[in-house]
Protein backbone atom coordinates (compact mmCIF):
# COMPACT_ATOMS: atom_id res chain seq x y z
CA UNK A 1 0.00 0.00 0.00
CA UNK A 2 1.33 3.08 -0.91
CA UNK A 3 0.11 6.59 -0.28
CA UNK A 4 2.92 8.46 -2.42
CA UNK A 5 4.90 7.78 -5.79
CA UNK A 6 7.35 9.92 -7.06
CA UNK A 7 7.63 8.40 -10.95
CA UNK A 8 9.71 10.45 -13.97
CA UNK A 9 10.16 13.18 -11.93
CA UNK A 10 6.70 13.37 -11.12
CA UNK A 11 4.73 13.42 -7.74
CA UNK A 12 1.58 11.50 -6.73
CA UNK A 13 -0.40 11.31 -3.93
CA UNK A 14 -3.59 9.61 -2.25
CA UNK A 15 -5.98 11.90 -1.75
CA UNK A 16 -6.63 10.75 1.67
CA UNK A 17 -9.54 13.64 1.96
CA UNK A 18 -11.38 10.63 -0.47
CA UNK A 19 -11.05 7.71 1.69
CA UNK A 20 -12.83 5.57 2.16
CA UNK A 21 -15.32 5.83 -0.50
CA UNK A 22 -13.08 6.95 -3.29
CA UNK A 23 -9.26 5.99 -4.59
CA UNK A 24 -8.64 9.01 -5.89
CA UNK A 25 -4.28 9.97 -6.96
CA UNK A 26 -3.51 13.65 -7.97
CA UNK A 27 -0.32 14.73 -8.96
CA UNK A 28 1.59 17.75 -7.09
CA UNK A 29 2.61 19.94 -9.73
CA UNK A 30 4.74 23.03 -7.54
CA UNK A 31 5.43 23.73 -3.89
CA UNK A 32 1.78 25.53 -3.48
CA UNK A 33 0.17 22.43 -4.43
CA UNK A 34 2.51 20.26 -2.03
CA UNK A 35 1.54 23.45 0.51
CA UNK A 36 -2.40 23.64 0.08
CA UNK A 37 -2.05 19.43 -0.28
CA UNK A 38 -0.72 18.81 3.53
CA UNK A 39 -2.29 21.94 5.10
CA UNK A 40 -5.85 20.67 3.95
CA UNK A 41 -4.40 16.62 4.79
CA UNK A 42 -5.13 15.14 1.65
CA UNK A 43 -1.62 14.18 2.53
CA UNK A 44 -1.37 13.91 6.60
CA UNK A 45 0.63 11.50 9.28
CA UNK A 46 4.03 13.15 10.54
CA UNK A 47 6.48 10.42 8.80
CA UNK A 48 4.92 10.88 5.65
CA UNK A 49 4.44 14.26 5.81
CA UNK A 50 8.21 14.72 5.74
CA UNK A 51 8.45 12.55 2.68
CA UNK A 52 6.05 14.00 0.98
CA UNK A 53 7.69 17.87 1.87
CA UNK A 54 11.07 16.60 0.60
CA UNK A 55 9.63 15.27 -2.82
CA UNK A 56 7.59 18.83 -3.14
CA UNK A 57 11.45 20.69 -2.57
CA UNK A 58 12.88 18.54 -5.85
CA UNK A 59 9.13 19.62 -7.66
CA UNK A 60 9.54 23.07 -6.98
CA UNK A 61 13.39 23.08 -7.91
CA UNK A 62 13.03 21.62 -11.47
CA UNK A 63 10.33 23.72 -11.75
CA UNK A 64 12.65 26.52 -11.58
CA UNK A 65 14.80 28.35 -14.22
CA UNK A 66 17.09 30.60 -12.57
CA UNK A 67 20.36 32.02 -12.45
CA UNK A 68 22.10 30.07 -9.36
CA UNK A 69 21.83 32.98 -6.74
CA UNK A 70 18.58 33.50 -7.31
CA UNK A 71 17.80 29.80 -7.52
CA UNK A 72 19.24 29.58 -3.81
CA UNK A 73 17.62 32.47 -2.58
CA UNK A 74 14.27 31.44 -3.90
CA UNK A 75 14.72 27.82 -2.92
CA UNK A 76 15.55 28.80 1.03
CA UNK A 77 12.50 31.17 1.32
CA UNK A 78 10.05 28.70 0.10
CA UNK A 79 11.44 25.70 1.99
CA UNK A 80 11.08 28.08 4.87
CA UNK A 81 7.23 28.82 3.86
CA UNK A 82 6.46 24.95 3.74
CA UNK A 83 7.58 24.60 7.17
CA UNK A 84 4.77 26.23 8.32
CA UNK A 85 2.15 24.43 6.86
CA UNK A 86 1.79 22.12 9.92
CA UNK A 87 3.68 23.21 12.91
CA UNK A 88 2.96 20.45 15.17
CA UNK A 89 4.50 17.53 13.16
CA UNK A 90 8.25 17.63 13.97
CA UNK A 91 8.98 15.55 10.88
CA UNK A 92 8.29 18.06 8.79
CA UNK A 93 10.70 20.46 9.75
CA UNK A 94 13.73 17.71 10.27
CA UNK A 95 13.19 16.34 6.78
CA UNK A 96 13.17 19.88 5.33
CA UNK A 97 16.20 20.65 7.79
CA UNK A 98 18.00 17.49 5.89
CA UNK A 99 17.31 19.22 3.05
CA UNK A 100 18.43 22.66 3.80
CA UNK A 101 21.60 20.62 4.78
CA UNK A 102 22.00 19.39 1.04
CA UNK A 103 21.90 22.50 -0.58
CA UNK A 104 23.90 24.61 1.79
CA UNK A 105 26.80 21.37 0.93
CA UNK A 106 26.22 21.63 -2.32
CA UNK A 107 26.18 25.30 -2.87
CA UNK A 108 29.46 25.69 -4.79
CA UNK A 109 27.85 23.31 -7.24
CA UNK A 110 25.91 23.95 -10.26
CA UNK A 111 22.09 24.32 -10.67
CA UNK A 112 21.57 20.74 -12.12
CA UNK A 113 24.29 18.96 -9.52
CA UNK A 114 22.02 20.51 -6.88
CA UNK A 115 18.82 19.34 -7.87
CA UNK A 116 20.11 16.18 -8.64
CA UNK A 117 21.48 16.14 -5.28
CA UNK A 118 18.24 17.13 -3.60
CA UNK A 119 16.49 14.54 -5.10
CA UNK A 120 19.15 11.81 -3.90
CA UNK A 121 18.38 12.85 -0.71
CA UNK A 122 14.50 13.53 -0.55
CA UNK A 123 14.81 9.11 -2.42
CA UNK A 124 17.41 8.64 0.71
CA UNK A 125 14.42 10.04 3.73
CA UNK A 126 11.75 7.79 1.63
CA UNK A 127 13.43 4.70 1.80
CA UNK A 128 14.81 5.23 5.51
CA UNK A 129 11.11 5.85 6.54
CA UNK A 130 10.01 2.52 4.94
CA UNK A 131 12.58 0.79 6.93
CA UNK A 132 11.72 2.60 10.35
CA UNK A 133 8.19 1.06 9.78
CA UNK A 134 9.00 -2.06 9.50
CA UNK A 135 11.86 -2.19 12.59
CA UNK A 136 8.96 -0.71 15.16
CA UNK A 137 6.65 -2.94 13.68
CA UNK A 138 9.32 -6.04 14.44
CA UNK A 139 9.64 -4.40 18.00
CA UNK A 140 6.66 -3.18 19.10
CA UNK A 141 4.76 -7.19 18.01
CA UNK A 142 6.80 -8.26 20.98
CA UNK A 143 4.62 -6.61 23.85
CA UNK A 144 1.55 -8.09 22.17
CA UNK A 145 0.12 -11.48 23.06
CA UNK A 146 -1.99 -13.65 21.65
CA UNK A 147 -5.37 -12.71 21.54
CA UNK A 148 -4.68 -9.49 22.49
CA UNK A 149 -7.58 -6.91 21.73
CA UNK A 150 -6.04 -3.72 20.69
CA UNK A 151 -7.50 0.37 20.78
CA UNK A 152 -5.82 2.70 18.43
CA UNK A 153 -6.57 6.41 17.98
CA UNK A 154 -6.26 8.36 14.50
CA UNK A 155 -4.53 6.56 11.68
CA UNK A 156 -0.96 5.05 12.07
CA UNK A 157 -0.59 2.62 9.23
CA UNK A 158 0.28 3.34 5.60
CA UNK A 159 -1.50 6.42 4.66
CA UNK A 160 0.32 7.66 7.62
CA UNK A 161 3.76 6.74 6.87
CA UNK A 162 5.88 5.76 3.74
CA UNK A 163 5.73 2.45 4.95
CA UNK A 164 3.66 0.30 7.09
CA UNK A 165 3.09 2.93 9.57
CA UNK A 166 4.18 3.09 13.20
CA UNK A 167 1.28 2.25 15.51
CA UNK A 168 -0.29 0.06 13.00
CA UNK A 169 3.05 -1.46 11.62
CA UNK A 170 2.65 -3.18 15.30
CA UNK A 171 -0.69 -4.38 14.44
CA UNK A 172 0.37 -5.43 10.56
CA UNK A 173 3.05 -7.32 12.42
CA UNK A 174 1.28 -8.97 15.33
CA UNK A 175 -1.03 -10.00 12.04
CA UNK A 176 1.49 -11.58 10.54
CA UNK A 177 2.35 -13.55 13.20
CA UNK A 178 -1.11 -15.16 13.93
CA UNK A 179 -1.71 -13.62 17.49
CA UNK A 180 -5.32 -13.64 16.77
CA UNK A 181 -5.67 -9.77 17.27
CA UNK A 182 -8.48 -7.80 17.35
CA UNK A 183 -8.65 -4.32 17.03
CA UNK A 184 -10.94 -0.76 17.83
CA UNK A 185 -10.39 2.17 15.96
CA UNK A 186 -11.34 5.25 17.55
CA UNK A 187 -13.26 7.03 14.86
CA UNK A 188 -11.03 10.24 15.75
CA UNK A 189 -13.26 13.59 15.79
CA UNK A 190 -13.45 15.47 14.17
CA UNK A 191 -12.20 14.62 10.84
CA UNK A 192 -12.57 10.92 11.38
CA UNK A 193 -8.94 9.46 10.33
CA UNK A 194 -9.94 6.08 12.25
CA UNK A 195 -13.19 5.30 10.71
CA UNK A 196 -12.59 6.36 7.27
CA UNK A 197 -8.41 5.62 7.08
CA UNK A 198 -7.36 3.25 9.90
CA UNK A 199 -10.65 1.03 9.52
CA UNK A 200 -10.39 0.97 6.03
CA UNK A 201 -6.22 -0.38 6.15
CA UNK A 202 -7.23 -3.05 8.60
CA UNK A 203 -10.08 -3.96 6.33
CA UNK A 204 -7.65 -4.14 3.72
CA UNK A 205 -5.75 -6.43 5.87
CA UNK A 206 -7.87 -8.46 7.02
CA UNK A 207 -7.78 -7.74 10.80
CA UNK A 208 -10.87 -8.19 12.77
CA UNK A 209 -11.86 -4.71 14.28
CA UNK A 210 -14.67 -2.62 14.69
CA UNK A 211 -15.11 1.17 14.41
CA UNK A 212 -15.99 2.82 17.76
CA UNK A 213 -17.17 6.79 18.46
CA UNK A 214 -14.76 8.41 20.94
CA UNK A 215 -16.57 8.12 23.66
CA UNK A 216 -17.04 4.35 23.62
CA UNK A 217 -13.39 3.53 25.05
CA UNK A 218 -14.27 3.85 28.59
CA UNK A 219 -16.82 1.60 28.21
CA UNK A 220 -15.06 -1.06 26.46
CA UNK A 221 -11.74 -0.50 28.85
CA UNK A 222 -14.50 -0.50 31.90
CA UNK A 223 -16.30 -4.03 30.31
CA UNK A 224 -12.10 -5.46 30.05
CA UNK A 225 -12.43 -5.79 25.92
CA UNK A 226 -9.35 -4.03 26.05
CA UNK A 227 -5.83 -5.07 26.33
CA UNK A 228 -3.63 -2.46 25.04
CA UNK A 229 -2.76 0.70 23.85
CA UNK A 230 -0.98 1.76 20.69
CA UNK A 231 -0.89 5.42 19.20
CA UNK A 232 1.00 7.06 16.93
CA UNK A 233 3.20 10.55 17.68
CA UNK A 234 3.54 13.78 16.05
CA UNK A 235 6.21 15.35 18.34
CA UNK A 236 7.86 13.74 21.42
CA UNK A 237 10.07 16.44 23.80
CA UNK A 238 13.26 15.03 24.99
CA UNK A 239 11.44 13.79 28.39
CA UNK A 240 8.71 11.79 26.65
CA UNK A 241 5.88 14.12 26.71
CA UNK A 242 3.97 13.50 23.81
CA UNK A 243 1.50 15.21 21.08
CA UNK A 244 -0.36 13.71 18.66
CA UNK A 245 -3.88 13.50 17.68
CA UNK A 246 -6.50 15.40 19.48
CA UNK A 247 -7.59 12.70 22.03
CA UNK A 248 -4.65 10.57 22.43
CA UNK A 249 -4.69 12.61 26.62
CA UNK A 250 -7.88 11.39 27.27
CA UNK A 251 -7.33 7.75 26.02
CA UNK A 252 -4.06 7.65 28.25
CA UNK A 253 -6.25 9.27 30.90
CA UNK A 254 -8.70 6.02 30.82
CA UNK A 255 -5.72 3.77 30.31
CA UNK A 256 -4.16 4.61 33.55
CA UNK A 257 -7.24 4.45 35.24
CA UNK A 258 -8.06 1.41 33.85
CA UNK A 259 -3.93 -0.40 34.45
CA UNK A 260 -3.96 -0.95 30.92
CA UNK A 261 -0.58 -0.33 29.14
CA UNK A 262 -0.13 2.97 26.91
CA UNK A 263 2.30 2.50 24.38
CA UNK A 264 3.04 5.45 22.01
CA UNK A 265 5.01 4.29 18.62
CA UNK A 266 7.05 7.08 16.30
CA UNK A 267 10.74 6.62 14.67
CA UNK A 268 13.34 8.65 15.79
CA UNK A 269 12.59 11.58 13.78
CA UNK A 270 9.68 12.32 15.26
CA UNK A 271 11.47 13.27 19.04
CA UNK A 272 12.35 16.59 19.73
CA UNK A 273 15.36 16.72 21.86
CA UNK A 274 15.90 20.70 22.05
CA UNK A 275 12.84 20.85 23.93
CA UNK A 276 12.49 20.09 27.57
CA UNK A 277 8.77 19.16 27.82
CA UNK A 278 5.49 19.06 25.70
CA UNK A 279 4.61 22.59 27.06
CA UNK A 280 6.85 23.99 24.64
CA UNK A 281 5.36 21.85 21.47
CA UNK A 282 3.43 24.31 19.01
CA UNK A 283 0.11 23.16 19.06
CA UNK A 284 -1.91 23.60 15.43
CA UNK A 285 -5.46 24.92 15.96
CA UNK A 286 -7.67 24.19 13.10
CA UNK A 287 -10.35 25.49 11.36
CA UNK A 288 -13.79 25.77 13.38
CA UNK A 289 -15.54 24.72 10.66
CA UNK A 290 -13.95 21.10 10.56
CA UNK A 291 -15.89 20.97 14.80
CA UNK A 292 -19.25 22.17 13.16
CA UNK A 293 -19.77 20.06 10.20
CA UNK A 294 -18.75 16.43 9.27
CA UNK A 295 -16.36 16.02 7.28
CA UNK A 296 -17.10 20.00 5.93
CA UNK A 297 -20.24 19.07 3.89
CA UNK A 298 -23.22 18.50 6.52
CA UNK A 299 -23.75 21.02 9.92
CA UNK A 300 -23.58 19.38 13.12
CA UNK A 301 -24.20 22.64 15.05
CA UNK A 302 -25.10 26.27 14.74
CA UNK A 303 -23.04 27.86 11.67
CA UNK A 304 -22.22 31.10 14.33
CA UNK A 305 -21.50 28.96 16.99
CA UNK A 306 -18.01 29.54 18.61
CA UNK A 307 -15.12 26.59 18.34
CA UNK A 308 -12.37 25.40 19.50
CA UNK A 309 -10.30 23.12 17.48
CA UNK A 310 -7.21 22.00 18.31
CA UNK A 311 -5.41 19.36 15.80
CA UNK A 312 -3.94 17.77 18.87
CA UNK A 313 -2.92 17.42 22.35
CA UNK A 314 -0.24 16.12 24.31
CA UNK A 315 0.59 13.31 26.39
CA UNK A 316 2.33 13.57 29.74
CA UNK A 317 5.13 11.15 30.04
CA UNK A 318 4.13 9.53 32.99
CA UNK A 319 0.59 8.21 31.28
CA UNK A 320 3.12 6.37 29.17
CA UNK A 321 4.06 2.52 29.32
CA UNK A 322 6.74 2.90 26.98
CA UNK A 323 7.75 4.43 23.60
CA UNK A 324 8.41 1.92 20.61
CA UNK A 325 10.83 3.37 18.40
CA UNK A 326 13.07 1.68 15.18
CA UNK A 327 16.08 1.56 17.87
CA UNK A 328 14.21 -0.33 20.50
CA UNK A 329 11.68 0.05 23.23
CA UNK A 330 11.98 2.95 25.37
CA UNK A 331 10.93 2.51 29.21
CA UNK A 332 11.36 5.49 31.99
CA UNK A 333 12.57 7.27 33.20
CA UNK A 334 12.43 8.67 29.72
CA UNK A 335 14.61 11.80 29.97
CA UNK A 336 17.63 9.24 30.90
CA UNK A 337 17.00 6.53 28.70
CA UNK A 338 15.59 8.72 25.53
CA UNK A 339 19.07 10.36 25.83
CA UNK A 340 20.60 7.07 25.69
CA UNK A 341 19.34 5.30 23.07
CA UNK A 342 19.98 8.78 20.87
CA UNK A 343 23.91 8.69 22.20
CA UNK A 344 23.51 11.64 23.62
Amino acid sequence: MNSIKFKNNRLYYLDQKELPLREVWRECRNLRDGFQATRDLQIRGAPLIGVFAAYCVCIHANNMDLKKEDFLKNLRYDIAYLKTCRPTAVNLAWALNRIEKVIEKNSKDSVQQIKQALLKEAKAIHAEDVALCERMGNFGAKLIKKGDRILTHCNTGALATSGKGTALAVVFKAKELNKDIYVYADETRPLLQGSRLTAWELMKKKIPSSVICDNTAAYLMQKNQVNKVFVGADRIASNGDTANKIGTYSIAVLSKYHKIPFYVVAPFSSFDLSIKSGKQIPIEERSGSEVKKVLNKLYVAPKAAKTISPAFDVTPHKLITAIVTDRGLVYPPYTKNIRKIFGV
